[in-house]
């Protein structure tokens, strides 16, 4: 699977999870300690660390607006809040933007996923 593809099966995830909307979901970091480590935060982002080990789960959690950069490739099955199950092969150095998204996600391949992720808050006004 090229990249655009893997762009754009995110992107079809992404359309189904987030018309579900985030209010009832948790944070990642609380659904997920082992997987996801923020190391940086303020009032306008959230930077975190993602790792998947092969066969990691992560339950039903929310996302703001969000940029995804992958660092170590690997396969993912994501279900967004509602929907059915997708799989996801991401490659190195893909860049993903994500609109707001309630979602779950497994490594269902044999390597390990790295990601950043950094989370876009509310915006105020202020530029």
């Amino acid at each position: 699977m090229d990249r655009r593809v893997a762009v754009v099966l995110v992107g079809i995830l992404i359309a189904i999870g987030a018309s579900v909307g985030t209010a009832a979901a948790q944070d990642p970091v609380t659904v997920g300690p082992d997987i996801y480590k923020c190391t940086f935060e303020n009032e306008h982002t959230r930077l975190c660390e993602v790792t998947f080990k092969p066969g990691a789960k992560i339950g039903m959690h929310a996302h703001p607006d969000h940029l995804v950069y992958v660092l170590s490739p690997g396969k993912l099955r994501v279900t967004p809040a509602g929907g059915e199950p997708q799989e996801a092969e991401l490659k190195a150095g893909d860049i993903l933007w994500t609109p707001a998204v309630t979602h779950q996600a497994e490594n269902i391949g044999s390597t390990e996923v790295k990601s950043l992720v950094v989370e876009y808050k509310a915006l105020t006004g202020k530029k």
